[in-house]
């Protein structure tokens, strides 16, 4: 337990340059905040003091604005930057050294009883405001776009954006230093939209063609004033 809540603090260190000292991390971070109060409601929760994992649940959401719920399983070396606004549902199964922005949420789409929450794989970073939703599963170092909406599964590997979630990078590499961190879900500026692309082809197209018009336009003008003008000359 201690081991895991050194390396919980640890981490902060690795991903956040803001954070100066350990006093501030202890203090100032409603994340840390959040998952050490998980980590004791999980403990409780697992040994049936369900009432007392979900009071004190509770009370950590009032104080972080991150509301975890006891039951779900989260790995080691788990961040929640910033914080406030994320919410993670009671099967929800997050693996380790996985980052959460702001806004996420980590939610169901059925009321049915079951596994109706996401599945996150090791070295997940999800992206500020984004929404994963249903008993899916993403990948491996998956990246997830800021405000991208998540319904179907992703692969190890990639990044997705957009709404609904769509693919825009596979298989990038990264290195194992601090400066590979991919932080709200991009990675080194290379990441484009394939539908905000084709919009933006098809806007050009229809700029293109709206100054060919144009041209024509101008010369079908040029050429009915000289027909006009013609038979004056002859006379």
């Amino acid at each position: 337990m201690f081991q895991r809540i050194k390396q919980d603090i640890e981490v902060i260190f690795q991903r956040d340059p803001a954070a100066t000292g350990v006093w501030e991390v202890m203090l100032c971070y409603p994340g840390l905040h959040a998952i050490l109060g998980y980590r004791l409601c999980h403990w409780l929760w697992n040994r049936n003091f369900r009432l007392s994992a979900r009071f004190l649940a509770h009370l950590t959401r009032l104080l972080t604005g991150i509301e975890i719920h006891p039951a779900a399983r989260i790995g080691q070396r788990f961040f929640i930057d910033h914080g406030m606004g994320v919410v993670i549902g009671e099967t929800t199964h997050i693996g380790d050294d996985v980052t959460l922005y702001h806004g996420v949420t980590l939610g169901g789409t059925s009321w049915n009883v079951g596994k109706r929450h996401p599945t996150l794989g090791n070295g997940v970073v999800v992206g500020a405001g984004a929404k994963i939703l249903g008993p899916i599963t993403i990948g491996a170092n998956a990246r997830v776009g800021s405000n991208a909406v998540v319904v179907s599964d992703v692969p190890a590997d990639t990044t997705v954006v957009g709404v609904p979630g769509r693919l825009v990078m596979s298989k990038f590499k990264t290195a194992a230093t601090n400066d590979s961190f991919s932080s709200y879900g991009q990675n080194s500026g290379a990441v484009v939209d394939p539908v905000g692309k084709a919009v933006t082809c098809l806007l050009d197209q229809v700029r293109h063609l709206d100054e060919r018009v144009k041209q024509l336009e101008h010369e079908k003008k040029l050429l009915m004033e000289r027909h006009q003008t013609m038979p004056d000359e002859k006379n």
